[in-house]
């Protein structure tokens, strides 16, 4: 783990609230990613900065145990116009453990890396974690990816 500063940013995109017990978050989050791409989402994301797709966990009741919020979606220079069947938030940033995630995607790359993250004894926060899925990611089988963790600091 590599210790970075996120500076604020804003993001739109479209929401689930969900759980990891029971497999659960595998299952909506499956859902929310089939319906990003299917329908054309990151298209209609207005003030988009780039083409990178977060996928970010926030608004936790506890820890990643119990419920919180997943966005996917891109970073915008605006919240001032959000789509119908969107949500737009503001994040603080602060200091962040990054994880550099490399392989296929499609094999649960992400998922397995997480499962290794909850291991660990990392001083967290809850805030705001998140996945970037950037120019390396284009390539499912051959992926690169970044988690960021936010950290007490």
């Amino acid at each position: 783990m590599k210790k970075v500063t996120i500076e604020p940013f804003q993001l739109i995109g479209i929401t689930v609230r969900t759980t990891n017990e029971n497999g659960q978050a595998a299952q909506d989050i499956g859902q929310l990613w089939s319906k990003l791409m299917g329908e054309g989402i990151v298209d209609k994301i207005p003030n988009k900065l780039d083409s990178s797709i977060y996928s970010m966990y926030t608004n936790y009741e506890s820890d990643h145990t119990k419920p919180y919020d997943t966005i996917l979606g891109c970073k915008v220079s605006s919240l001032e116009d959000i789509p119908e069947g969107m949500v737009g938030q503001s994040f603080e940033g602060g200091t962040y453990g990054k994880f550099v995630c490399k392989g296929d995607l499609t094999k649960g790359l992400v998922s397995a890396s997480w499962f290794k993250i909850w291991e660990e004894d990392i001083d967290r926060v809850y805030t705001a974690d998140f996945e970037l899925y950037g120019e390396k990611a284009q390539n499912p089988t051959d992926a690169e990816v970044d988690i960021l963790i936010a950290l007490n600091n």
